[in-house]
C-alpha cells in the first residue's frame, strides 16, 4: 500500500470506525507504540533489507526477528535478530531488553570476532549494520523519553510533535509523526535538527492484515542529507507463536535457536 493511499485502504479493509471522542495525546502515543512494537505476546518475521544510496547502488540484508514480551503493560520486552545474508553479516546477531523507565540492555554478537559486544545507550542513535535505520528504531524508543503536543487532527491522522526531554542525548531537536486515526499505525515520522531542518524521515509503505492484526509489512527509512534510503520488506509474519523465555539469554548469541528461527 502506497503511503498516499494508506488511509483509505486501511478504513476499507479493517472495516473499524472513527473513533467518536476526542483522544488525550498520551492515549494516542501509547496505542502507537502498542501497535507498533506490542501486537500479540510474541512474534517472529522474516525481513528483507535493502539499502540504497545516493548513486542507486543497492545492498541486502536478509534477517529474522523474534519478539517476546514480559508482562501485558506494554513494557518489558525481548528482542532478538539473526541474520541470514549476505555472507559477511551471516550469524551476527542483535539482541534487546526493552525497559521502560531505565536504559535498553543492547548486545551484538560478531561471529568473525566471535565477540559479544555491549551496545552503550550512547550509541542507540547509530547506523544499525550500515543502513539508514538507527538501533533505536529496530526495537522502539520509549515513549516517555519525550514530551508528545497534538499539533493537528485531520481527517485521517493524529499529527503530534515530539520533543525529548534530554536533548543532549539525541542528534534531532523534535520528531513529527502522523498517526493513521483507525489503526494507529505511525505512517509517517519526520526527523528534525538543531536548526529545525527535516533530515530524515521514515515511512509505512504498506499494511496488511495479519492474524488479526495491522501489520506494516514494508517501511523505509530515508537520510535526506545523504539521499540514501532503506527499505525493509517483512515476510512470514506470525504472531502468538509461544516463544520461550530462555531463548533470549546472552548464551544464545553465539548459539542461536535455530528451531524458532526456521519455522
Amino acid at each position: 500500500m502506497k503511503i498516499k493511499h494508506a488511509a483509505l485502504l486501511l478504513v476499507s479493509s479493517l472495516a473499524i470506525s472513527f473513533p467518536a471522542f476526542a483522544m488525550d495525546v498520551s492515549e494516542i502515543v501509547a496505542k502507537a507504540n502498542h501497535v507498533s512494537y506490542y501486537q500479540g505476546d510474541d512474534g517472529r518475521a522474516r525481513v528483507k533489507m535493502e539499502i540504497i544510496d545516493s548513486q542507486g547502488r543497492k545492498r541486502m540484508r536478509d534477517f529474522t526477528i523474534l519478539r517476546k514480551d514480559i508482562g501485558d503493560d506494554d513494557k518489558e520486552q525481548r528482542f532478538y535478530v539473526y541474520f541470514n545474508r549476505p555472507a559477511d553479516v551471516n550469524r551476527t546477531v542483535f539482541m534487546v531488553y526493552k525497559h521502560v523507565g531505565g536504559d535498553d540492555d543492547r548486545w551484538l554478537y560478531l561471529p568473525a570476532l566471535d565477540l559479544v559486544k555491549r551496545i552503550a545507550a550512547s550509541d542507540e542513535r547509530t547506523s544499525f549494520v550500515g543502513s539508514d535505520f538507527f538501533y533505536e528504531d529496530v526495537s522502539g524508543r520509549n515513549p516517555s523519553e519525550d514530551t508528545h503536543e497534538l499539533l493537528e487532527t485531520t481527517d485521517n491522522f493524529y499529527v503530534i510533535k515530539s520533543v525529548p526531554k534530554d536533548a543532549q542525548a539525541v542528534e534531532f531537536s523534535y520528531y513529527k509523526s502522523h498517526i493513521h486515526k483507525v489503526s494507529f499505525i505511525p505512517v509517517k515520522i519526520e526527523y528534525y535538527d538543531k536548526k529545525g531542518e527535516k533530515y530524515r524521515e521514515g515511512a509505512a509503505e504498506k499494511v496488511d492484515t495479519v492474524q488479526g492484526y495491522p501489520t506494516v509489512t514494508q517501511g523505509s527509512m530515508s537520510d535526506l542529507r545523504s539521499g540514501s534510503k532503506t527499505v525493509l520488506s517483512y515476510g512470514s509474519v506470525q504472531y502468538d507463536i509461544g516463544l520461550p523465555d530462555d531463548i533470549f539469554a546472552e548464551r544464545y548469541l553465539r548459539q542461536p535457536p535455530q528451531e524458532y528461527l526456521k519455522r
